[in-house]
């Protein structure tokens, strides 16, 4: 916790690799990571009491909500969006931020999103509506994105604790993880509510409550359409989960119909700027690295589409591993950012699947340093 904190204090000056705050950054987090690992080891090999591993990850997770934002502007873009609904009472898919210069949203949030419309999910967008409570102050919207995220993190610790055969072990991988610390307690970052709504849709399949795990997974894809991907390995296997297909095509119907009432038809492109996005690519996706060392990105693409296959012919079977796609997910895009690791390790811990633990795990080390390498 300490050395997290040190990693959250310096980080806000951390510009480089090259000048102090920012080595003080990568020692302070990789050591932070390594003391993450041991302590997860040892909540396996001699289980904790939950309640005490879920105080110590709240006290983690909520040490970097007293920060300023960090790395990112993203949770103002959050804002900003909501904003342009609930204050300037128009369409966050179709204006432009830029739109309004003048406001504080549109101000604060990174000058490379005010020409871009929203691509969120139109509940994510509703959302973001209700982040207008914060009126013209940024701080107030920074805390509250910040704060939700953090406890976020905290719950979905618990949702991995309650479907692993290891919860205190699970609750470990979710709850001290210092890149869920840094990039949602200290970014506020939206890929939380995604994949609590996703592992709450798994939480209720084991309690037998098919109807709820239908529309919570709805839920989820109409917050980032990610659980798309995995619904087709979940559904292949065998036996049948809890899982009501009627209750999911009902909720998203639902949500369609109230997004186009709100949001006319200009939410079905939201995913237009990310597709975009994926042609371009980040510095620290893996398809980058092999292009920087001339090695081949197809046998990348086309590994993960065998991986896919063979998971979906192994589902069948009655194991789906989820946790292992979304990590080789994250290795084959383009467009990789720290905070997309919570996309594979609550899954991992949940299923306690080793194969897709060991792979989370470090991705979780690489993307908590190399953003910043």
């Amino acid at each position: 916790m300490v050395l997290v904190g040190l990693a959250v204090a310096v980080a806000p000056r951390a510009s480089s690799r090259l000048d102090r705050p920012g080595w003080w950054y990568l020692a302070s987090a990789a050591a932070a990571f390594g003391f993450y690992i041991a302590g997860a080891i040892s909540a396996r090999r001699r289980p904790k009491p939950l309640v005490a591993v879920l105080a110590l990850a709240a006290a983690i997770q909520l040490l970097p909500v007293f920060s300023p934002l960090l790395f990112s502007r993203d949770a103002y873009a959050y804002w900003t969006y909501g904003r342009i609904a609930a204050v300037h009472d128009r369409n966050p898919y179709l204006v432009l931020p830029a739109t309004f210069p003048t406001d504080p949203g549109v101000r604060a949030m990174a000058p490379g999103w005010r020409r871009t419309t929203s691509v969120y999910g139109p509940l994510f967008s509703l959302v973001s509506e209700g982040s207008a409570v914060a009126g013209n102050s940024p701080t107030v919207a920074s805390k509250l994105w910040q704060l939700t995220a953090a406890m976020g993190v905290v719950g979905l610790a618990a949702l991995a604790a309650f479907l692993s055969a290891a919860p205190a072990f699970a609750a470990a991988l979710v709850g001290w993880n210092p890149l869920f610390a840094v990039h949602f307690g200290g970014g506020g970052h939206n890929d939380i509510w995604m994949m609590t709504l996703l592992l709450g849709a798994l939480a209720a399949e084991r309690r037998n409550q098919a109807r709820l795990a239908g529309a919570l997974w709805a839920c989820a894809v109409a917050v980032k359409w990610i659980p798309l991907t995995l619904l087709p390995l979940h559904a292949a296997q065998r036996p049948k989960k809890a899982f009501s297909w009627a209750a999911f095509a009902g909720a998203m119907a639902a949500m369609i119909a109230g997004a186009s009432l709100l949001y006319g038809s200009g939410w079905l492109h939201a995913s237009g700027p990310a597709l975009h996005n994926l042609g371009v690519g980040t510095r620290i996706g893996i398809p980058h690295l092999l292009r920087s060392l001339d090695l081949p990105v197809a046998t990348v693409l086309a590994g993960v589409t065998v991986a896919y296959a063979t998971l979906a012919f192994h589902a069948r079977r009655g194991t789906a591993r989820l946790g292992l796609f979304s990590g080789l997910l994250l290795c084959a895009t383009p467009w990789l950012f720290p905070w997309y690791g919570v996309w594979a390790l609550p899954l991992a811990a949940a299923e306690d699947d080793t194969t897709a633990l060991v792979l989370a795990s470090a991705l979780t080390g690489y993307l908590l340093l190399a953003y910043r390498l």
